[in-house]
Parts: C-alpha cells; sequence; structure tokens
C-alpha cells in the first residue's frame, strides 16, 4: 500500500511510504554515496554518449483515493487497500468464481485534495461547519442536488482544481479507482474523461445516506451501507447492477474474535464490571468541543455506577484532554474511571466492552457495529450524523442523547436493564457487514476483467452533466 506525500508536481519523483510506516522504504536515498560522486556508466555501442535510462515496466496500479475531510474517508480508503493486500499477498489459489487479481498489484492511497491547484487543509476547513455554522452545512448536505435535478459527473472539477491529478493518470493508467469521497469521486470521472481511458470508478459513501454530489451517471458501482441508500439512488436512475450493498469498509482488526478477559487484562480493567468506552479522542478537537463538555458535566455522577459500570475514556492524541480528566477523575476520586491516550488496538478495546458513548460518524459507528459494541450517540447531529442518528436509532441500533442530563439518565437505564443494550446488539446486526471492505475489493476486480464497452454512456465527456431524475425515495 502506498501513500503519495503532500508536495507533488506531475513530472516530479515521488516518495512513497507503506501503511506501517516502518520499513527502509520510507527514507529517501540519495542518487550517489554520501561524499562521493555518482558513478555515470557509458553505452557500449554510442561512441562515449550517455545511454537513456531503461523505463521500468509500470506495475498494474489500483488508486484508493479520499480526502481529508474527517477522519472517516480515509479510514475507508485504507480498509480497502488493506483488503487488495491481504487478497495480493494470500497464499493459494483464489477461491472459485473469484475474479483474479495481479501478483504485483501496486495499491495506492490518495489524498485528492494534494492534487489541486491550491492545496488546502481539508479537516480545518471541515471545522468551520462547527458550533455556530452547522446548520448551513446541514442544509447543503440534505438539499443540494438531491431532488429531481441531479448531477451526473463533468470534466469541470479538473479544469478548475485538479489537473495534476489528470495528468497523473494519463501517465499510471490505473486499473480502477476506488473513491471515498464525494471530491475523489469527481476527480476521477473527469480525469476519466479527458484522458479517454475505461478504467472502472467505484463509489464507497463512507455514512448511511447518498448525497447529491457523487457523480451519479458516470460511476461504474455504488458499494453502499444498506438498502435504504439503494433506495436513494434507484429514482437518480443508477442502474441496478450498478448498485451493490457491502456495508461501509472498516480495517480487518474489526473482523477478529478477541479474547475479553485477555485484554481487560492487558489494559488493567475489571473482569466484574461492565465497560462503558467513551471516544472522546478526535485529531481536530474543535467538532469534539460539546461532546466533551457533556462528559466533563457527567463525570461528578459516575460514584452512583461503582457497583455496576465502569467507564473507559480515550483522550486520543490531546495529550492537555488526556491531562484534564485525569486531574477531574482525581479529583472526585472516581475508582470505575479509566483514561487512555492513543490506542493501538481499538478494535481490541471496543470488543472487551459492554457500550460505547460516541459521535455519530459513520466510520465510528460502523466499527461499533462490526466489533458488536452497542452505542450512546451523543450529541446534535446535522448533515451525514444526523441521517446515522436516524438510521440506527430508527432501527433499535443505538440510543441517541443531546445532553448531560440525557446521558445520565440513559446510563441509568442500561446500568438497571442490561438487556436493553443487548437489544441494541442484536438489531445493530441488520447492519453489520464486517467484510465490507473484501467484498468492495472483489467488485473492484471484477470490474476491472470485465469487458469495456468504448461506446458505454458513462464514457462519455460531460463538462457539466444534469439530467432529471425521478421522485425521490426518501424525504430530506
Amino acid at each position: 500500500m502506498r501513500w503519495a506525500p503532500r508536495t507533488l508536481a506531475p513530472n516530479a519523483a515521488r516518495l512513497r511510504y507503506d501503511y506501517d510506516m516502518d520499513t527502509d522504504e520510507n527514507t529517501a536515498r540519495p542518487l550517489a554515496p554520501e561524499n562521493e560522486p555518482a558513478s555515470i556508466e557509458l553505452a557500449d555501442a554510442d561512441d562515449g554518449a550517455l545511454a537513456p535510462p531503461e523505463d521500468e515496466p509500470k506495475k498494474p496500479l489500483v488508486i484508493v483515493m479520499h480526502a481529508s475531510v474527517g477522519s472517516g474517508h480515509r479510514s475507508a480508503a485504507y480498509a480497502v487497500a488493506q483488503a487488495f493486500e491481504l487478497m495480493r499477498d494470500a497464499d493459494g489459489e483464489r477461491p472459485d468464481g473469484q475474479p483474479p487479481i495481479p501478483d504485483d498489484l501496486d495499491i495506492e492511497v490518495i489524498d485528492v485534495l494534494d492534487y489541486g491547484r491550491i492545496v488546502f487543509d481539508g479537516n480545518n476547513a471541515a471545522s468551520l461547519f462547527t458550533g455556530a455554522t452547522r446548520p448551513i452545512y446541514d442544509l447543503t448536505w440534505r438539499f443540494t442536488l438531491t431532488g429531481r435535478l441531479l448531477w451526473g459527473g463533468g470534466s469541470i472539477w479538473s479544469h478548475l482544481m485538479y489537473s495534476k491529478f489528470t495528468d497523473y493518470v494519463r501517465d499510471r493508467q490505473p486499473l480502477a479507482i476506488v473513491c471515498t469521497h464525494i471530491t475523489a469521486a469527481n476527480v476521477a470521472v473527469a480525469a476519466r474523461m479527458l484522458t479517454g481511458q475505461h478504467y472502472p470508478i467505484v463509489c464507497v459513501p463512507t455514512d448511511y445516506e447518498t448525497e447529491g454530489l457523487w457523480p451519479h451517471r458516470a460511476a461504474d458501482l455504488f458499494c453502499v451501507a444498506n438498502e435504504s441508500m439503494a433506495e436513494t439512488l434507484r429514482p437518480r436512475k443508477v442502474p441496478e447492477e450498478s448498485i451493490l450493498i457491502t456495508g461501509i469498509p472498516t480495517r480487518d482488526d474489526f473482523r477478529r474474535a478477541y479474547d475479553r478477559p485477555s485484554v481487560r487484562e492487558q489494559l488493567e480493567l475489571p473482569q466484574d464490571r461492565r465497560i462503558v468506552l467513551a471516544l472522546a479522542g478526535a485529531y481536530l478537537p474543535r467538532p469534539y468541543v460539546h461532546f466533551r463538555t457533556a462528559l466533563d458535566k457527567l463525570l461528578p455522577y459516575l460514584h452512583g455506577f461503582d457497583d455496576t459500570l465502569h467507564f473507559v475514556f480515550v483522550a486520543g492524541s490531546d495529550a492537555d484532554y488526556a491531562r484534564h480528566l485525569r486531574q477531574e477523575c482525581e479529583e472526585l476520586g472516581l475508582a470505575n474511571a479509566t483514561v487512555l491516550d492513543y490506542v493501538d488496538d481499538m478494535a481490541a478495546l471496543m470488543a472487551a466492552s459492554d457500550l460505547a458513548i460516541c459521535k455519530s460518524g459513520g466510520l465510528t459507528v460502523t466499527e461499533c457495529l462490526c466489533a458488536q459494541v452497542p452505542m450512546i450517540l451523543l450529541g446534535k447531529a446535522y448533515g451525514q450524523e444526523k441521517v446515522n442518528v436516524q438510521m440506527l436509532t430508527s432501527l433499535g441500533a443505538a440510543m441517541h442523547v443531546t445532553t448531560a442530563r440525557e446521558l445520565l439518565d440513559t446510563l441509568r437505564h442500561v446500568a438497571k436493564y442490561p438487556e436493553s443494550a443487548r437489544a441494541m446488539l442484536i438489531n445493530g446486526s441488520f447492519l453489520r457487514h464486517p467484510n465490507a471492505a473484501e467484498d468492495i475489493a472483489n467488485a473492484t476486480l471484477r470490474l476491472i476483467a470485465a469487458p469495456k464497452n468504448p461506446g458505454d454512456p458513462r464514457y462519455r465527456k460531460h463538462l457539466l452533466h444534469f439530467y432529471w431524475g425521478k421522485k425521490p425515495a426518501h424525504i430530506r
């Protein structure tokens, strides 16, 4: 798996980094040993002229592309890329009916924002739509091209902003591009239109509804979380064969079974209490301000759960917040609370827990579903998070609270009636797809192997392609 850095130019040499970031390949190698001249070899038959460099044969390439707007799109991209790697490196023959995969397949994970004319931080941009500006984002997400007037795709994305990616695609000629963000999908479509290539484009929404800016008429396949999302796509005239219900992709460790007592012992957590996991860590703390405030208000009441619940607060990489939590727990004399910093094996911690308190991000709730831990979704939700809340609560797969008082009341209910948490777990199995990443990778390989028709309407060039759809299946 490869990852390209932010400093990009179409003709510049690129450093690539492995997924685990711990090999010698991460180090840029000089052309000659330090303090020594580079050696030059002359060709035998050219009278002293320098031999032209031989072009190395290009490996077959699959690009998995995201946009660094929140962590969910990136996590989903790496999950799909990991699935490709695991299948490529697996011993033995592929099972019957499974599409072939090249032994030398190269998988590259790309942040589409790196290829813009103007490179900006998508995470910081997303943070602008928190607090008082959240309703603006909510309206934009719910009502932009989600009615009868729909977006089909177009090359304008390349002309305006992402011509560097078009140049890269022209050079590398990928077998397929898997996209976990609308910007990535539209840029991939624009590049295909302008280069005249026929690689399949697979769209992977990372929430529980399909927003309006996906390139509906140009994408080869939509891998969606559930039937409700498929019902959204059908009135948008996406062909049935271009819709596949796979679930949202998560890393391979969320498919594994864990020894709960062993994990608890390693983390020094009690074996005789139900573990409540509060996921309060974030790369950007601003979206978590209200979430953390509610947890702070909850802390003085945790004494009431001494005999039933033990709370684990994950602060992530935010050392200041972790320090604050530890100080508060110490001052309050809480014996049933543990504060953790960044957790490497989150799947194991989730599997060892009995309940999670979290925000309603698509990847977060999907990881909880795959780890089989019931959820309390905390905080007001907007845009895609609002849809996630509605989907999970309508199925009885989660509880939703917006204030610290509601959270305390819900915890008291779960402590008194543990069957309610088990009911959420059973209901959540309806949305649980732990093999989603592998299914998406296999579907992509089938598209790669399928014959291509140059006359397919998907390959037509459009600067802007709008079209008229049917009555939407769901009212927003």
